[in-house]
């Protein structure tokens, strides 16, 4: 596969995701109380994440900077691996379509966390502004967008299970946005075809 289609595949997934993100947030209210029900297993609402997957902060002032920093140096990382793979002629498409998932999901979180901050006031209670007078972050210090809940099926854990029994659970309950599910993907390709996307490296 060619670097072009490699890209190509990196902006639709970058378009479509930063569309979606900048619809839901003009066009949503936070929370629970903004949320559609499009069927009973999905779902789509507003939720802003400041931390990494699952909601997981790094505390103190400079946490929300390091992990946006870090996440510049990983996207850095991935796209050498793209263009490296691509460079080598020989590299499996699975390989080469996994990696410009990955990065273009990395690519669009980092979007928000670099520039959401500074672009869009907050969406407590009501309709966020793009291009706000008054921005609710800084630059570095963005939100990221999550949209997408699939809430499958729900029950309780066995009584006799340790440490869950009895609990109420949901699956799946995590709330996402089409980086993510790219991102998803792609580690999905390069788990379940191994030995294709890396045939010519061992």
């Amino acid at each position: 596969m060619s670097l072009r289609k490699a890209y190509l595949i990196v902006f639709i997934i970058l378009l479509v995701d930063q569309f979606s993100k900048i619809y839901i947030k003009t066009n949503f209210v936070y929370g629970e109380s903004g949320q559609i029900d499009v069927t009973s297993w999905f779902k789509i609402l507003l939720i802003e994440n400041e931390g990494m997957a699952w909601g997981t902060v790094i505390p103190g002032i400079y946490g929300k900077l390091f992990l946006t920093v870090f996440r510049l140096v990983a996207v850095t990382g991935i796209g050498y691996w793209l263009w490296d793979s691509v460079e080598r002629k020989h590299s499996s498409n699975y390989l080469i379509v996994a990696i410009s998932l990955i990065l273009a999901g990395a690519f669009g979180n980092i979007i928000d966390s670099v520039f959401y901050g500074v672009i869009f006031d907050d969406s407590y209670g009501h309709l966020a502004t793009i291009f706000s007078e008054k921005p609710y972050g800084t630059w570095f210090h963005g939100k990221v967008v999550d949209m997408l809940y699939f809430p499958l099926f729900e029950g309780n854990w066995p009584e006799w299970l340790p440490v869950l029994g009895g609990q109420h659970f949901k699956f799946f309950n995590a709330i996402f946005n089409v980086a993510d599910a790219a991102i998803s993907i792609g580690v999905g390709i390069l788990l379940v075809f191994n030995k294709k996307a890396f045939h010519h490296q061992h």
